[in-house]
């Protein structure tokens, strides 16, 4: 059964009525204007400063696995940004995360191993084998990093482009 309208408007339940009255506030702003670069800058500064401190809190071949892996980050990728995240009340100073157009690796260090995991790690080649833990995922790969083990830079800062290029597409 259809009703038809004889010129009457007639008001849909769930609609409110509009004003003819103008508000007299002004619109709220949609969205934030973008820091510049200088809040940028400061923001990498602050978050270089944690991973130096997460680094020295570690000690040992741990920290000197991770301040090498760091380097080498830097080395293959200079824009890339780092930070520390997930930081909670039993991990206060946090993860070490590097991203370029999203999160290309983080840093953790475990009592046996200080591990690299990749966030896109699946969709790439590993020519040189360096991913050997999180093997079964879809997405995630890792590198376990063992005390006296060495990483082969090469295909390490390779790997890190690789993963850059992967977050540019």
């Amino acid at each position: 059964m259809r009703s038809e309208s004889k010129g009457k408007s007639t008001l849909r339940a769930g609609k409110p009525r509009r004003s003819a009255v103008k508000s007299k506030t002004p619109p709220k702003a949609v969205a934030k204007a973008r820091p510049g670069a200088k809040a940028e800058r400061a923001t990498a500064k602050a978050g270089s400063l944690l991973v130096d401190e997460r680094i020295r809190s570690l000690g040992g071949w741990r920290a000197e696995t991770l301040a090498k892996v760091r380097r080498l980050i830097h080395e293959a990728d200079p824009e890339i940004l780092e930070e520390c995240k997930w930081i909670k009340a039993s991990n206060p100073l946090g993860v070490p995360v590097w991203s370029h157009a999203g999160i290309v690796c983080t840093g953790e260090s475990y009592k046996q191993v200080v591990k690299l995991t990749f966030a896109r790690g699946a969709s790439l080649a590993d020519p040189r084998r360096l991913f050997n833990s999180s093997l079964d995922g879809n997405m995630r790969r890792a590198i376990d990093i063992r005390e006296g083990e060495v990483l082969d830079a090469g295909a390490f800062k390779a790997l890190i482009q690789a993963a850059v290029a992967e977050n540019l597409r």
